[in-house]
């Protein structure tokens, strides 16, 4: 298992295999659909993002209301492939990383290689125990969006596993 600080992630995508576990720390920044149709919109009008994606990490979640003192409640991931018309471009822009669930289209995972990004894959169903691994999150942008609106938060010990690393290595064709 190996444990990365997001800030430093752009040194660990080569050493990244498929299937690997791997723990994250640092910030992580939340946007599902709608935020990606926003950040669409607002590359295509020649605006900027109301964030830096070179070497981010976003996460395809929308927390739910926090509870009990815990920074949020459930956050498990939402499928990704509704985010793959959109993904492309934001690994032209330097995004670093993905974390959601599910298979990516070609184009995706093209776009990873090209781009020497990753994508990590999040258990489906283990949304209350990630909580445990967010440790704040603070709103954005978009805040019209409620849960889905984009957020940064900071997580310790984030459980993933390399789904698609940079070198093409893509764990649903492994199992196919």
């Amino acid at each position: 298992m190996k444990i990365i600080e997001i800030s430093e992630l752009s040194e660990w995508t080569d050493k990244l295999t498929v299937g690997e576990e791997v723990l994250l720390n640092g910030y992580v920044y939340t946007a599902r659909d709608a935020v990606h149709k926003k950040f669409s919109e607002l590359v295509s009008e020649g605006k900027e993002l109301p964030i830096d994606v070179r070497g981010a990490v976003i996460y395809y979640a929308g927390p739910t209301p926090s509870k009990n003192g815990m920074a949020v409640g459930s956050c498990g991931p939402t499928t990704s492939s509704r985010m793959d018309k959109h993904t492309p471009m934001l690994l032209d822009m330097g995004l670093g990383g993905i974390i959601g669930k599910g298979e990516r289209n070609s184009a995706v995972v093209e776009s990873i290689k090209k781009n020497k990004a990753v994508y990590f894959c999040a258990l489906g169903g283990a949304g209350a125990l990630y909580a445990n691994c967010i440790k704040s999150c603070e709103v954005i942008a978009f805040e019209n969006l409620g849960c889905e609106s984009l957020k940064k938060m900071k997580v310790e010990n984030f459980p993933v596993y390399v789904a698609v690393d940079c070198h093409g290595g893509n764990i649903f064709e492994k199992t196919k």
